[in-house]
């Protein structure tokens, strides 16, 4: 089974934004197994990518997809990182550059600019409908 690791900056201050993860969490066990890791602050997020996934770091000046091209690039990542893909989420002032270095890919959503907490429910969305499209289901539609 494919393993998701969202390594972020920050935890989840609000009960809406909680609950909308957990509801995400919730579909995306039937695709992975999904691990959240939060950190106090974005000095930690260099080592938290230590292990063999593949990195993808969520910035601003990342490529952007759509919904399939997404879904491809978890499948790709998901043989690439040996069966273990992680996100990175920076704080209110986004991702170090060390970090970004780091990963693999650079994934942007928008050349706008969301609040990180709300990104952590957008990418779980993303991540959802990712997963739902190479299983052919029928989320997308």
């Amino acid at each position: 089974m494919l393993n998701i690791k969202i390594i972020c900056v920050g935890t989840l201050r609000e009960n809406y934004l909680r609950d909308a993860c957990k509801e995400y969490e919730k579909r995306l066990g039937a695709y992975c197994k999904l691990t959240t890791v939060e950190l106090k602050d974005d000095k930690k997020l260099l080592p938290a990518l230590a292990d063999k996934s593949y990195k993808i770091a969520l910035c601003i000046e990342g490529k952007e997809l759509s919904s399939p091209d997404f879904a491809a690039l978890c499948a790709k990542a998901a043989t690439a990182g040996q069966g273990t893909i992680s996100l990175v989420i920076g704080g209110a002032d986004g991702l170090p550059e060390d970090v970004k270095a780091a990963c693999d890919f650079r994934l942007s959503f928008s050349p706008m600019t969301f609040p990180h907490q709300l990104m952590r429910v957008i990418l779980l969305e993303q991540l959802y409908r990712a997963l739902n499209i190479n299983s052919n289901g029928n989320y997308h539609h």
